[in-house]
């Protein structure tokens, strides 16, 4: 049999580019510079490895995969085996594997006897017992005895490489997969081969620990039990579990996730296989942030307040109560979605403001936002396809691409691992707009064009090199700088550089095209359009849609403190993550009527009239669209929920009670009629093109939220959060100088003040200090980006 590549007509015909060669008797031609192992696996024979693996360059480390390659005639022979993953295909070879030689046979059960030697056979307590490629290799290509009489090497275990990753050294086979993730994945070189010969073994800077964001990979990709995760270690055997694939749920980035529960407990999530997004890897947030839903905060009765005192009451009680007050403020409601929630969620929450509230007044931006940056998403991002929109592969194919108010390792690390990919093989330039050179931009090896928060306009629209190869990707966090998402579209327009807005939370995307935004319908149809409020009304079965744009969050929760606005219904939203959460708690409190759909108690269910809980998202099904409008399933995990209600579940039976009809009150019938209203084919809305901001004097604030923080959904994975990166205040020398800043410093804005650590970073903005946006929910600096804020110097004693 030859295996050639086809023709558009079907015929086979070989390609100048390609090499024949014979494996196991059957010929195949491949790709010039295929390794044989990957030749191998086209012909349907699995070589056995350890080292080896598709994402990673080859070392030929274990030796586990030696062929026999004997001489065809043609000079291209062998006398002893090789090992196939380092070993290219050329013209003319034979390459005989351990399916059709002795030779390779014996080469590969003498190096699993080797293997074994000193691994501890400790199978049974293992954490990769029953899904060990030592123990499947030793059974299929292994010795059926050992012959080693003498005592196995052992090792004081484990050794913390970090809170989280744990190391087992005398179970480690040298395969180099961790070291190699970590250089040439990551950019985390942390862990590394010490010693020679038979006293190798994996080792760590102990100075340092191995606090990657993308630490758990080597744990998934470690070939034997050597690399465990603190959170995981001892809890279940994988022949007990069961597999669920789903989408992840705290970035934007759309990762494909394994959740594997136990008892309808998820005890361990691992990267899916996705290669159009995350390929196999998965951030430390995705893979362990799974047990924000599990402490004694998780409501699971509705809650009514009686005589000022929420109190438990009966899912009737609840919606009866609700309706009362909806109707009591009749259509001067207002809608706030939040961060967190499937496509269809929040196309249920869009239906139910417009079809059964009679309200334009909805927003799903839980976070500091502007009206600049609502004209920016109706006119670049909504009613777009995947097919119209920048994707992982276009930042892998691109030559240039420039960061705006965007830190990738922190917002979105799955970009920043395709970056880090493109520029590890030469082929693209980063150029971030920054104060300062970030430990991410470092590993990008990024051009830096130093700013202050509110000087990115300017910088844009000066900026060279910009041209149809370029790419800008623009972060959510512009939104509180006046100018910068209009100089991006507008640099866009200019250049002919492709555009791309990031949010940093899974949920943005979807509850942008469900129209969770005050001046948009579903789709990208504008609210002002009468032929899209007729579209829309047709396939909501409705008479008339309202016609008058409504409020954004920050409005309502203005409108609600002086009495315009009566009454909200709120789901998933922090008000500390909001830009004024003073205001935002304001308005709650002089609210008339609040209905909280939420999952944890917070701020908004302390102030609210009805509280209703709703599942968590392990425990539903749906959809994510992630920053380049993709969908993502979301599969259930939990089968045995603590509250049956989602939040369509809940919104159906209001409107039912409010004597309307939601139309669907399950996921999947809710995505089809959202896809059967389809994109906009109309005009969307014209870009904002305004004029930068002039930057006024003063000590500018610049931050924003690490990937590992103090946020909910990082909450009760104490191992987690253990590895966050300490918060510091970072600034300039000059600046720390002029300001007398040794070793503590107070920074405070309004009536909000942090006292941190001085970092002094070299090449960094003057006038400027970076914080972290939210590495604690109760010392936070309540403060938006660009803000002026005051930095004074704190002696030791009084930082203490």
């Amino acid at each position: 049999m030859t295996v050639d590549a086809k023709t558009t007509s079907g015929e086979v015909t070989p390609k100048p580019d390609l090499v024949t060669l014979t494996i196991d008797g059957t010929q195949v031609s491949v790709p010039k510079g295929t390794l044989i192992i990957r030749a191998a696996e086209m012909v349907g024979t699995a070589i056995p490895r350890f080292c080896d693996h598709p994402l990673l360059d080859p070392v030929g480390a274990c030796r586990q995969c030696m062929v026999d390659i004997p001489d065809a005639g043609n000079g291209r022979g062998f006398p002893k085996p090789q090992a196939s993953c380092t070993m290219p295909v050329a013209e003319g070879m034979k390459v005989n594997t351990q399916v059709t030689s002795a030779v390779a046979a014996k080469a590969q059960e003498g190096m699993i006897e080797f293997l074994l030697i000193n691994h501890p056979l400790d199978c049974p307590i293992c954490d990769k017992g029953g899904e060990c490629p030592l123990q499947n290799q030793a059974m299929t290509n292994g010795p059926g005895e050992s012959r080693y009489e003498g005592r196995k090497r052992t090792f004081p275990k484990p050794v913390s490489i970090s809170a989280q990753i744990l190391l087992d050294r005398e179970r480690c086979v040298l395969c180099a997969r961790c070291t190699r993730f970590s250089e040439q994945i990551s950019g985390d070189p942390f862990i590394a081969l010490v010693e020679r010969g038979a006293l190798q073994q994996i080792g760590i800077y102990e100075q340092d620990p191995h606090n990657s964001y993308f630490s758990g990979n080597v744990v998934q990709i470690c070939p034997v039990g050597a690399l465990t995760s603190a959170a995981y270690r001892f809890q279940a055997r994988p022949f007990d579990l069961v597999s669920t694939t789903t989408t992840c749920e705290h970035c934007a980035s759309g990762c494909q996730l394994r959740a594997d529960q136990r008892h309808h407990q998820i005890k361990r999530r691992l990267a899916g296989e996705l290669p159009e997004v995350n390929e196999e890897w998965s951030c430390d947030k995705g893979r362990f942030g799974f047990m924000y839903g599990r402490g004694d905060d998780r409501i699971t009765r509705p809650l009514v307040r009686r005589d000022g005192v929420l109190q438990p009451a009966s899912w009737p009680e609840a919606i009866d109560a609700a309706v009362h007050g909806l109707r009591a403020a009749g259509s001067s409601v207002g809608v706030q979605t939040g961060g967190r929630l499937t496509a269809e969620n929040a196309y249920g929450y869009s239906k139910f403001a417009r079809a059964v509230l009679g309200t334009n007044s909805i927003d799903f931006r839980s976070r500091p936002a502007s009206a600049e940056e609502a004209q920016f998403l109706a006119a670049r991002v909504a009613g777009r396809t995947l097919a119209e929109s920048v994707t992982y592969a276009d930042l892998e194919a691109a030559n240039h691409v420039v960061l705006v108010s965007f830190e990738p390792e922190d917002e979105s690390p799955i970009v920043f691992l395709r970056l880090r990919k493109a520029v590890r093989r030469g082929t693209l330039k980063v150029t971030t707009l920054a104060p300062f050179t970030s430990r991410g931009s470092d590993k990008l090896k990024a051009t830096v064009v130093p700013v202050a928060p509110g000087q990115e306009a300017v910088a844009l629209s000066q900026l060279e090199g910009l041209d149809a190869g370029t790419v800008i990707l623009v972060g959510e966090r512009a939104a509180a700088l006046h100018g910068v998402l209009s100089a991006a579209a507008a640099a866009a327009d200019q250049t002919g550089a492709r555009l791309a807005w990031i949010p940093r939370r899974a949920g943005e995307l979807g509850a942008l095209e469900a129209g969770c935004l005050p001046t948009l319908l579903p789709g990208g149809r504008p609210v002002s359009d009468a032929a899209a409020r007729v579209d829309v009304a047709a396939q909501w079965g409705v008479a008339s849609l309202p016609a008058e744009p409504g409020l954004s969050a920050d409005e309502q929760f203005a409108a609600l403190a002086d009495g315009s606005l009566k009454a909200v219904v709120i789901a998933g939203v922090d008000p500390s993550d909001l830009g004024d959460p003073a205001a935002a708690l304001a308005g709650l409190d002089n609210a008339q009527f609040v209905v909280s759909i939420e999952q944890r108690a917070s701020q908004v269910t302390e102030r609210a009239d009805v509280v209703f809980p709703a599942s968590l998202l392990e425990e539903q099904s749906g959809h994510f669209l992630n920053w380049e409008h993709r969908e993502g399933r979301v599969g259930i995990v939990n089968r045995a929920p603590v509250t049956p209600m989602t939040d369509l579940r809940i919104l159906a039976a209001l409107a039912d009670a409010l004597g309307s009809e939601l139309g669907f009150r399950a996921a999947k019938p809710a995505w089809t009629d959202l896809n059967e209203l389809g994109r906009w084919e109309g005009e969307h809305a014209a870009a904002p093109h305004e004029a930068p901001a002039i930057p006024q004097d003063g000590l500018k604030l610049a931050s924003w939220r690490e990937l590992l923080d103090d946020s909910q959904g990082n909450d009760f994975e104490l191992a987690l959060r253990a590895t966050a990166r300490p918060a510091v205040a970072r600034v300039s020398r000059a600046t720390a100088e002029n300001l007398g800043l040794a070793d503590v410093a107070r920074i405070s804005a309004g009536d909000a003040t942090v006292v941190l650590p001085v970092d002094i970073v070299d090449h960094m903005v003057d006038d400027v200090v970076w914080i972290p946006m939210n590495h604690k929910r109760d010392e936070r600096l309540w403060a938006a980006p660009g803000t002026q804020v005051s930095v004074s110097a704190v002696t030791v004693d009084e930082g203490e």
